[in-house]
């Protein structure tokens, strides 16, 4: 299974800690694409050549089977993947920190009405459990 995990990069990167956790867990599931996103030697500059990261990372998407995306720390980025990722008809699974103090989109939560679409808030304790049952779900289907 081909897995694309998104988070914030340029957008800010106080939340790379939970990235690591969520992409070791996500590797237990298939191949992460875009593991580099988890990496604290990855600063909010990010890489260099902005339409090569782009048609990389839409070539990534077009492979994924699944998309993950950790939304607490709010990125243009990451809500421009997760619409392309809905045009493109993928299972899409989304996370939030209510405790974080901040409120998610309106645009990301609406859009969990779509069955293949789905946001979940967790806590930090309880990331790795969520993302098990997930993917069994996911398995049993």
């Amino acid at each position: 299974m081909n897995i694309y995990f998104c988070g914030s990069i340029r957008g800010g990167r106080q939340d790379v800690n939970i990235y690591q956790r969520i992409v070791k867990k996500l590797q237990q599931y298939g191949t992460v694409l875009t593991e580099h996103v988890s990496s604290g030697s990855l600063s909010e500059k990010g890489e260099d050549g902005d339409q090569a990261i782009h048609d990389r990372d839409m070539e990534w998407l077009m492979m994924s089977d699944v998309i993950v995306a950790e939304v607490t720390q709010p990125s243009l980025g990451v809500g421009y993947e997760l619409g392309r990722a809905v045009a493109l008809n993928k299972r899409v699974f989304c996370l939030f920190r209510p405790s974080s103090g901040k409120v998610l989109s309106a645009m990301i939560r609406g859009a969990s009405t779509n069955s293949l679409f789905q946001v979940q808030d967790y806590t930090e304790d309880e990331v790795e459990s969520i993302l098990e049952k997930y993917f069994d779900t996911i398995a049993k289907n």
